[in-house]
């Protein structure tokens, strides 16, 4: 899993990148906010990590930024403050989690798995996505009735962020936030053919015309 790391305490970001490294993870760690927001628009990420108070823009203010430009990558605040109040700020812009300095690795470890799970991050096993339809995610085939049909990684990116987001209309500007880098934002044309693709195989998908699209369970 990628994630970033954003912390200006040295000592406990050195910590903390070597064990998730040593988990397996791949981390890139920025002291400050304008750095970590620079990356962000740059490439994607499977998790972030965010300290509150750290140099420029903090956590809030990264979060609050990427929330209004739809990227929804999941996000856990870490923070040395103790208030409620902070911690509804938090959950108002759209962070997925909390946790409290000082902290133990199995507690941070134990957040990150209940992430991995809710989104369906690092999936190994094929999930069902219809009677006789499995999407194998990590290598971007569907096995319809026994037989397999390879998607392209743009097409079985769409795909998985549509699962993740089941039960909810995905808007085209989210949708391109969190499928495609800053710099190679498609035309809607380009979209419209992805999803017409996956169409042909996915019977659970709709369109919300004007809104965007949708994965309903059958």
């Amino acid at each position: 899993m990628k994630i970033l790391l954003l912390e200006d305490d040295s000592m406990l970001a050195e910590l903390v990148v070597e064990h998730l490294e040593e988990s397996g993870h791949s981390v890139e760690h920025f002291i400050d906010g304008e750095k970590a927001e620079d990356a962000l628009l740059r490439g994607k990420f499977d998790l972030l990590l965010l300290d509150v108070n750290v140099p420029g823009i903090d956590g809030f203010e990264l979060l609050h930024a990427m929330r209004e430009r739809k990227d929804m990558t999941p996000a856990i605040m870490i923070t040395s403050r103790n208030s409620s109040k902070d911690l509804k700020e938090g959950f108002d812009l759209g962070c997925d989690d909390y946790i409290k300095k000082p902290f133990e690795f199995e507690e941070l470890d134990a957040r990150i798995e209940h992430i991995v799970r809710v989104y369906g991050i690092d999936q190994k096993e094929p999930i069902q996505l219809a009677e006789n339809l499995y999407f194998d995610i990590p290598t971007h085939t569907l096995k319809i009735e026994g037989k397999n049909e390879l998607l392209t990684p743009k097409a079985a990116e769409i795909l998985h962020y549509l699962y993740k987001n089941r039960g909810r209309i995905v808007s085209r500007e989210e949708l391109l936030q969190n499928i495609w880098s800053y710099e190679e934002q498609p035309t809607d044309a380009t979209l419209r053919s992805y999803i017409k693709v996956l169409r042909k195989f996915v019977p659970n998908i709709v369109t919300e015309r004007g809104v965007g699209y949708g994965f309903e369970s059958l």
